[in-house]
């Protein structure tokens, strides 16, 4: 009986889980995007930016979508820049600005210490990108399911040459 009970309890929570994952509404969609262009420096309409996840977190990237946009590009680098410093000392208050206190992962990564996550700023010819990596298992997931709830509230666009380097175990 009692492992019945257990099983029982396993596919609640599992079922709980899975409905949390569901996609968001259109409505939530633009509502999110209204927002960001109120947050981000940069125009978001003049930018692609996509988050791949790798084996210990991921990589965001934002690249503009015209090479010889050098205002868009120098804004960009400065926020991502300005972000990996906030993430750094465990502020996600821009994210929770455009997303909402109750993202998906948001709780748990608000919870790391100074080093349980590494963030790692690069300046990128057309724009930048910021590294993230952890160790602690309970870690990479909350990135990961930060990461899919920003693919689906922002879009993913398709950076080419982007996510085949990030798909490695040494990530």
């Amino acid at each position: 009986m009692k492992l019945y009970s257990l099983i029982l309890t396993g596919l609640v929570l599992f079922s709980t889980a899975a409905l949390a994952v569901e996609e968001p509404s259109p409505e939530k969609i633009d509502a999110v995007h209204q927002r960001e262009k109120l947050v981000e420096p940069f125009d978001v309409d003049q930018v692609n930016e996509m988050f791949t996840k790798t084996v210990h977190g991921g990589v965001q990237h934002v690249v503009v979508k015209s090479a010889d946009n050098t205002k868009q590009i120098k804004l960009i680098q400065e926020h991502l820049l300005k972000k990996t410093n906030e993430l750094s000392k465990g502020d996600f208050s821009e994210t929770e600005r455009i997303h909402g206190a109750d993202m998906p992962g948001l709780v748990v990564l608000k919870t790391a210490q100074p080093y349980d996550i590494k963030y790692e700023y690069e300046a990128l010819p057309n724009g930048a990108q910021i590294h993230y990596s952890t160790e602690y298992p309970k870690f990479a997931q909350a990135l990961h399911e930060w990461f899919d709830a920003q693919e689906k509230e922002h879009g993913n666009e398709v950076i080419q040459e982007h996510s085949k380097h990030h798909l490695t175990p040494k990530e």
